[in-house]
Formats: C-alpha cells, structure tokens, sequence
C-alpha cells in the first residue's frame, strides 16, 4: 500500500527567523508546500503598505524556492494588498487557510504555523498510520508550547483545558472544504466536520509520546509583533495584551501570568526533552551568528525557577486549576437542578385543560 500525498499548509506574516527551518523539517515528507503569505486588514501596524512581511519573510520564501526546493514542492501565494480578515461567517484568518486549500492536490491536508515543528520520526508515525488506516478523516495534536528559549515550557489553566489540543491534519479530496481557521475545520462533499467521522484525539497521541512543539513566544521580536496584531484583530478579547507584554514577558512581574491569555493564570517549568532537529539547528544558528535574531536574556526567569518557593506555588496552581474547574461545573448542573421545578410546572401547563 502506498503512502498518502501530504499537503502542508502555512499562512505566514512574519516568520523570521523560522520560514526556512519549517520549511526544512517538512520538506522531505511533503507532496506539496503551499505557503500564503501576507497579512489580512488587521495587521497594518506590522505590514509593509502593500500587506507584506517587514521582516525579510517574502524574501526568505522566494530564496528557499529557488535554492532548496530541488522538487519543486513549494508554492507561494500572495495578494497585492492586504487579505481579507475574516470569512463570511466572522471567523478570522479563514480566506488566508482557504487560498492554499483550495490548490491542494493531496490525501490530506496538514495545517502548519511556521512557529510549529515536529520531530522527524513522528511525522513518519502519523504517515503511516495513515496509510494504514485511511479510513481517518482528522487528527489532532497534543503541543509543547515553548517561552523565551527552548528550556522554558508553558503550563497554565488554558492549556490544561484543551487548548493543549490543536486540530491540524484533514482528509482531502474532491468536494470537501476548508471551512474556519478558528478553530480549523475541514467538512467533506457530504457536509460533514471530519472530526465527527474518525478522528483521532491529541489525548491518544499524547499517550504515545508524540507532540506538536509550538515555539509562539520564543524571539522578543515574534511576541512583539503578535501581541500588536491581537490587540487589533481581536480588541474585545486583547484589550490589555500590550500591557501584558511588557510586564509578563519583556520582563516579568508576576510570574503566574507568563502566557498571552493573560486573563488566566500560566507558569513556566524546565524542560530536558528533546526537540525536534530543525528547532536545534535554528537556535545553533542563532548563536552563531549566522542567522540575525534576538534573544530574550533570560537571567529573571532562572532567578524564578531556582526558588523552591516558585515550585511549590506551581503544585498548588495545578490543583488549583482541578478545585476551579470542577467548582464551575457543580456550580452549572447545580443551576440546571434548580431550574428543574420551572421546567416541569411548564410541561405541565401544556396540558392544563381548565379556562
């Protein structure tokens, strides 16, 4: 049996120093690349006027197309002008996901951000089990978020839950559609969510060790830039994330609100794990000199770890987290009981036959 074609997908406005580094990690697996690049209405504050990149990204693109792409996988689209930033539905980013979607031409699609990696091994593990099984129409990965360098991970209450969990791989083929970016969604020719068919849960390869590693506040720079973007894509929500920014990550002030989401609390803890091979090349290359980017001086957040007070406030954050959930759902069937009465004397009245 043959190995399905993989499409990769990545929308990208401002992927220094990344885009040539996921571009790698995925190349040799791919059927195609198709990059979008470019930013929607929104992001002005961080586009060229035409709603290019204005960190070399294009250009960084065009040079891997025309050095590195010896089988001409990669195709690069871009919009004169700025992209639309929402679908018909409201749904952000949506047009941007669509424009490469629609010139997909393999068995699945697979949704990639250019800050996202994969260790080589586990990619050839997710291919062949979709050979194996093409009856999958979705899967969905566990990620390992990383801050300020990549011996920092994130941990918070968002993450722990669900947003640990991140939709990213679809069936494809003829008929089917890309149909939001957030969260992504894929329906196939008969209208139907492809997780509702035969998805494979992040739970289920997070038992089996394998991970998205999600690099979304490494670089001063790549946090600089999103937050501006947030702030003004989604003001109801991002309001404070300047603010945010330059007390929790440019320094930090309190150090249980270190992650963009900052209206719920997150933490940072050590990693010894491994990462995956184009992340380790990217930060040698970094270091040396070869590749020009700055780096968060991370003096502050050794400080923090090394205190065994941080770590047990950490244990009691975690649990916290548990008392908090299951509160707030005591507290929403506790709600539905006591609505119950109202509900009932309601069926009732239906059949109240008296004047």
């Amino acid at each position: 049996m043959s190995f399905p074609k993989i499409t990769f997908g990545i929308i990208v406005l401002n992927g220094e120093p990344f885009t040539r580094y996921c571009l790698r990690s995925v190349y040799p697996f791919a059927h195609e690349i198709i990059v979008v690049e470019g930013g929607h209405e929104d992001t002005r504050s961080v586009s060229t006027d035409d709603g290019h990149s204005v960190d070399g990204t294009l250009e960084t693109l065009l040079r891997f197309k025309k050095e590195e792409d010896p089988d001409n996988k990669v195709q690069i689209i871009t919009k004169n002008g700025f992209w639309p930033k929402s679908d018909e539905t409201g749904t952000h980013r949506t047009p941007q996901s669509q424009a490469y979607a629609d010139k997909a031409t393999g068995d699945y699609l697979w949704q990639i951000d250019i800050d996202e990696f994969y260790r080589a091994e586990d990619i050839r593990f997710i291919i062949r089990m979709l050979r194996d099984d093409p009856s999958i129409t979705a899967v969905t990965f566990p990620s390992r978020n990383f801050w300020g360098d990549p011996s920092y991970i994130i941990d918070g209450w968002k993450l722990r839950r669900g947003s640990e969990y991140i939709h990213r791989l679809f069936k494809w083929g003829e008929g089917y559609k890309y149909l939001s970016h957030e969260p992504p969604t894929v329906i196939d020719e008969k209208g139907r969510d492809l997780r509702t068919v035969h998805w494979i849960k992040g739970s289920t390869l997070k038992r089996k060790g394998i991970f998205m590693y999600h690099y979304p506040q490494l670089f001063p720079w790549q946090v600089r830039q999103k937050t501006m973007v947030y702030k003004d894509e989604k003001p109801d929500n991002c309001s404070e994330i300047l603010e945010w920014a330059e007390k929790n990550y440019f320094k930090i002030t309190n150090p249980f609100n270190i992650e963009r989401h900052y209206w719920m609390p997150s933490w940072l803890e050590q990693y010894k794990g491994e990462h995956p091979a184009e992340v380790i090349q990217m930060m040698g290359d970094v270091k040396s000199g070869i590749i020009n980017a700055e780096v968060r001086e991370n003096s502050d957040v050794e400080k923090i770890l090394s205190k065994r007070k941080y770590f047990f406030k950490v244990k009691y954050m975690k649990l916290l987290n548990i008392w908090d959930l299951y509160a707030k759902r005591f507290l929403f069937h506790i709600s539905r009981i006591k609505n119950v009465p109202g509900r009932i004397k309601r069926y009732i009245g239906v059949f109240d036959i008296n004047p």
